[in-house]
């Protein structure tokens, strides 16, 4: 059966209905796609060693001979071993296969293999643990650059490896999609060269050049799908007119005196309503900067002005918090705010509906279920949407529909580098709250292993004798019903789970105290309930997963413990670690690791050393790259799978120079050799295919 690039992977030998499901899990279907995975990293296996020379402590390959019949051992149940010698002109090297029985059967005695593996020494003889081999004869994993790919489990890299090279021996050509100018202009490599380099590179060179060639084009279509973003805005028709005149009206509502910063931003947000065209604006500020305040004070004069605002935000509790204290600040004013989410009664979203559609409401708040069909405003005049890393351009495009070019605000918490704002947020200009209220205490900030976790739990004591309340978050809901009770013993990979740690810490730690659980699987009615008490001093502990992680508000809550911390973002720790601190106490934010790596703890770091945002969202971005500081695809803009936002500034700004001569040369892509181009650009950005309208 021939492969081509549309068959199903299933076609490919060895590969079930079983494996094809794990490959799934990869986004791996078909045979295309295999030639999209770009490898993580790479191994260089060009380089071989004699066994008396080959240095300790580094992968290296060695070729040798097989001494004799390898030894099969079963320890027990579920454990078993292979031993062979193999040995060339300078040494004798042992090797121990753990698990691959298989082995006692593959490697015949006096045939020549290349193994690669870590030399280690023992009792003075020479050793490799679950080497790679192949047949010297037969060699395509060893003598060259070998790619690395993201895993699951029951998908080796071999396996990948191995299929990835099929469906490049089964592709004839890689079609070219950038324009022949562009390339010739930029001195790229072909697609096909890019494409078979990415995967297996010929050497050092071969693999830049593919590298950076894909880097470019990624970047080139992204650029080209922002400006449609950016046209799409100002051909957008005229913007609502929006009075700017009720401003100190709305600052007498306030219960505080805004600082500088937030004056600023209020009084942009109030000149581009004003201004006749609509406002689409980010406003960025670190966690408890007071954007909150912005958003009601364009809300506040949206309404004013006889339209009606809608703030969207991406989680039940946070809507139901927002519609609480937006109710309490323009009530007075005669400012009618409801709130609408998906687990609302039937009949409770239905009378929010028509109040909406009759002009009853007039500021919503809510989730997601703000921008489904049943939903229509009378006259929607703004338009906000908090957390807008959660969200992404397609739903902000959804909300935005329900009214006649409504103004745009966009808030985040997570402090975005400048050159990530301009590529994901290219149609919004930006606003920076750069001042936090004055009074509030830099939060302490430490990194605790697990050693250390009873000296932790006596300092959650202490903190509860002076009248403060705790946070404690973990990364899972549910567990394996037989890990321990953290400090005791069991498996240093067990996540601490929110509903048995919560258990355990009121039972076995904490018995004299009271402990709360929160997590995003209960009942909004249930949430309600737990945050109350905790917000009204009756819990003295609260466990939860990042639920909390962005708005609840509770100014006696002064320490912050994050189990498994290696597992978190650098941005989201910061942002939970900004639900503390909100009061005039001293706060405190305690990351728990099991994990000695020197990445890892270089990693948590960075968090106890600055409570800058800005520094820690740049951190973030080198470490971690773009598809994981806005998390999951879904949520944000296109991902890139080889460009570098942070690192590739160069290859940026030529890509979106390049993309810039492109549209001024044929702005709708309409030309026939054109037609590549826009069809990835469609592809990159499915998610918000209005942008092509």
């Amino acid at each position: 059966m021939s492969i081509t690039p549309s068959s199903p992977l299933t076609d490919f030998p060895g590969i079930g209905e079983a494996r094809a499901k794990k490959l799934a899990k990869l986004g791996l279907e078909r045979c295309s796609d295999l030639l999209n995975y770009y490898p993580r990293d790479y191994e260089d296996r060009r380089h071989t060693f004699s066994i008396r020379e080959a240095p300790m402590g580094l992968k290296v390959c060695i070729p040798a001979m097989v001494a004799r019949r390898p030894q099969y051992t079963v320890l027990r149940r579920g454990l078993d071993i292979v031993k062979v010698a193999v040995v060339d002109q300078s040494d004798t090297l042992q090797l121990t296969f753990f698990n691959q029985g298989y082995v006692s059967q593959t490697l015949l005695p006096g045939e020549e293999y290349i193994f690669y593996g870590v030399v280690e020494e023992q009792n003075g003889r020479r050793c490799m643990v679950n080497p790679i081999f192949e047949r010297q004869d037969k060699r395509t994993f060893t003598g060259r650059i070998m790619p690395i790919y993201p895993l699951t489990a029951g998908i080796s890299n071999h396996i990948l490896a191995n299929l990835v090279r099929q469906a490049l021996d089964s592709t004839p050509s890689i079609r070219e999609t950038l324009p022949e100018h562009v390339l010739q202009t930029q001195q790229l490599i072909s697609a096909e060269d890019a494409v078979r380099n990415i995967h297996f590179p010929s050497d050092d060179y071969a693999l830049a050049d593919a590298r950076y060639r894909l880097a470019f084009e990624e970047l080139f279509y992204l650029s080209i799908g922002l400006s449609f973003l950016k046209s799409r805005r100002s051909s957008a028709g005229p913007g609502l007119l929006i009075a700017k005149e009720p401003l100190e009206e709305f600052l007498a509502l306030l219960p505080f005196s805004p600082t500088d910063a937030q004056r600023r931003v209020m009084e942009e947000c109030a000149a581009d309503m004003a201004s006749g065209t609509p406002m689409n604006r980010l406003v960025q500020g670190d966690v408890g900067s007071g954007k909150t305040a912005v958003a009601a004070c364009a809300a506040f004069l949206a309404v004013k002005s006889g339209y009606q605002a809608a703030l969207m935000v991406p989680t039940e509790v946070l809507a139901e918090q927002h519609a609480r204290s937006l109710t309490e600040l323009l009530s007075p004013a005669g400012v009618r705010v409801a709130l609408l989410t998906g687990s609302l009664k039937a009949a409770q979203k239905r009378a929010v509906q028509k109040a909406l559609a009759d002009g009853e409401i007039d500021f919503v708040v809510g989730t997601h279920a703000l921008i489904s069909k049943a939903v229509t405003f009378r006259s929607l005049g703004l338009m906000v949407a908090d957390e807008q890393h959660r969200f992404g351009v397609a739903q902000r495009a959804a909300l935005a529909a329900k009214g006649s070019v409504p103004h745009v605000l966009v808030m985040s918490a997570t402090p975005i580098p400048r050159t990530l704002a301009l590529m994901v947020y290219g149609d919004l200009d930006v606003s920076v709250i750069d001042q936090l209220p004055p009074g509030r205490t830099p939060i302490e900030t430490y990194v605790i292993h697990e050693d250390k976790r009873q000296r932790m739990y006596q300092f959650v004591r202490k903190q509860v004798d002076l009248g403060r309340q705790v946070y404690i978050v973990c990364p899972a809901v549910e567990e394996n019903p037989e890990a321990a009770l953290p400090g005791q013993a069991s498996s240093p990979l067990d996540l601490k789970a929110v509903t048995t740690y919560a258990q355990r810490l009121q039972r076995e730690v904490f018995p004299d105290l009271t402990v709360g659980l929160l997590h995003g699987r209960m009942k909004p009615a249930e949430k309600e309930a737990v945050m109350s008490a905790f917000a009204a001093g009756n819990t003295h502990i609260l466990v939860s997963t990042t639920v909390i992680e962005v708005g609840v508000d509770v100014p006696n809550a002064a320490l912050m413990i994050v189990e498994n911390a290696d597992r978190f973002g650098l941005s989201q720790l910061h942002q939970l670690r900004g639900r503390v601190g909100r009061g005039k106490h001293q706060s405190y934010c305690i990351l728990m690791t099991s994990s000695h790596q020197p990445e890892t703890m270089h990693r948590l770091r960075i968090l106890s050393s600055t409570t800058d945002g800005f520094k820690i969202s740049e951190e973030d971005l080198k470490l971690r790259g773009p598809g994981d500081f806005f998390g999951s695809r879904q949520h944000g803009m296109p991902q890139t799978r080889v460009a570098d936002l942070a690192g590739d500034m160069r290859v940026l700004a030529q890509a979106q120079q390049a993309a810039r001569a492109l549209l001024e040369e044929d702005p709708g892509l309409t030309k026939p050799e054109n037609a590549p181009v826009l069809h990835r650009v469609r592809a990159l950005f499915a998610e918000t295919p209005d942008i092509f309208n």
